[in-house]
């Protein structure tokens, strides 16, 4: 067997679900938390590390028999703005979509201003997206700026 069909043994194939693809592998963690992967009772594989010509380094995530709604793709694009989800169904990929970072992001990041309404009163946080291609993101109660790599999820 080549060296190529050896390397795409490493995960195996899926029937119909959705495939998380070109996550950076320090997300992957993040990814599975955030969507609650932890808790469904679908086969998941987890993939992080992966070689990668694009990132260098990769993660990706198959979960069996499920598929995100646009809520839980407006989260991804918090903790991982480029990431592609790939839906499958009878082993071919249906359908490829790019995740973008909404305009607004509502109740998913904690604010990093201790002194912020949001930190003391029990209150949904709310983020304008300033700069969706460096992934900065701006409190909307107290104009703190966030980095997507400095993000806190709630």
């Amino acid at each position: 067997m080549e060296k190529s069909a050896k390397s795409e043994l490493l995960v195996a194939a899926l029937e119909n679900g959705t495939v998380i693809d070109h996550i950076p592998s320090d997300k992957v963690f993040d990814v599975v938390n955030l969507l609650g992967l932890t808790e469904i009772n679908t086969p998941i594989t987890i993939g992080s590390n992966l070689s990668s010509r694009k990132m260098g380094s990769k993660g990706i995530i198959k979960i069996a028999d499920r598929y995100f709604t646009e809520e839980e793709c407006s989260k991804l694009s918090v903790i991982a703005p480029n990431i592609v989800l790939n839906i499958i169904r009878d082993y071919e990929v249906a359908e490829k979509k790019r995740i973008s970072m909404p305009d607004e992001v509502i109740g998913i990041v904690k604010c990093g201003n201790p002194k912020c309404i949001t930190n003391h009163e029990p209150m949904l946080t709310v983020f304008d997206v300033v700069d969706k291609e460096n992934g900065t993101l701006r409190c909307r109660y107290c104009n703190k700026d966030v980095h997507k790599d400095d993000i806190k999820l709630l």
